[in-house]
């Protein structure tokens, strides 16, 4: 890893293991995170982390890239940059991540979802059989999707706007009958300021070409696979905007407004 940062991260979560009999805290069940959400919402948007160091953190999640050019998704190991123009690029490794999430992917339970009419419905189906509301998941559903929106938001120049004015010029797209993989997390709401609480999902089509961030969907009938990561880990930057940002504010709302 690079060493001009300093792993800030310990493992908070070492409590799940007592909520979660039978779930051992093993390094995969780690998840890795570069800053933190709220430094994002106030514009801090240069990349610091690059590519290459964060595939040795994880084969699995969700993210974004230097000034905010496009949304970031990984799977199966391989690196995924969805532009403004809605198309997913690979990642090259010298790219630098300001904000991303990942973990070594490997499902400890699976849940069935039937007949989700949209994203809230979706998220109930899913919070009604998470173990703990008090751990971190990373969830992945396969399959072919009657409706998908999702958005990606173009690369911002400097002085960097706050996020909500950013994705303001956010390009929208819709999918019909997509079969694809939705990836994302789901983080408790003690991680307020650091992660988004609850779910935040990725798409990308089975063909590897297009996806975004997901603002609504539709699920017949699906099989989601969770991993529950007992860890979690944060990098933070060293230098630039983020030594000066005001990070004691509540920006909760503001979260609520961009994700949806």
């Amino acid at each position: 890893m690079n060493g001009k940062y300093t792993i800030i991260g310990v493992l908070l979560s070492i409590m799940a293991l007592a909520l979660l009999p039978g779930v051992a805290c093993a390094e995969d069940d780690v998840l890795f995170q570069v800053s933190t959400i709220d430094a994002l919402l106030q514009g801090v948007f240069d990349g610091f982390y690059t590519f290459d160091d964060l595939k040795t953190q994880g084969d699995f999640g969700i993210g974004t890239f230097d000034s905010l050019d496009g949304e970031m998704i990984a799977l199966d190991g391989d690196y995924y940059q969805i532009k403004a123009d809605g198309v997913a690029y690979p990642v090259q490794g010298n790219m630098t991540s300001p904000f991303s999430t990942v973990t070594y992917f490997k499902a400890d339970q699976n849940i069935a979802i039937r007949n989700a009419s949209n994203f809230t419905e979706l998220s109930r189906q899913l919070d009604e059989q998470l173990p703990s509301r008090n751990a971190f998941y990373a969830v992945r559903i396969d399959g072919t999707f009657p409706y998908i929106k999702t958005r990606s938001v173009p690369k911002q120049e400097k002085p960097y706007p706050r996020l909500a004015d950013a994705v303001k010029n956010q390009s929208v797209f819709e999918f019909a009958n997509a079969t694809g993989s939705v990836v994302g997390v789901w983080a408790p709401e003690f991680s307020k300021g650091l992660n988004v609480p609850g779910y935040h999902f990725h798409f990308i089509t089975a063909d590897r070409k297009a996806g975004g961030h997901i603002l609504d969907l539709q699920v017949d009938e699906a099989e989601a696979k969770v991993d529950i990561t007992a860890g979690f880990a944060m990098q933070l930057p060293t230098t630039g905007d983020f030594y000066n940002v005001d990070l004691t504010q509540d920006l909760q709302s503001e979260l609520q407004k961009i994700e949806k």
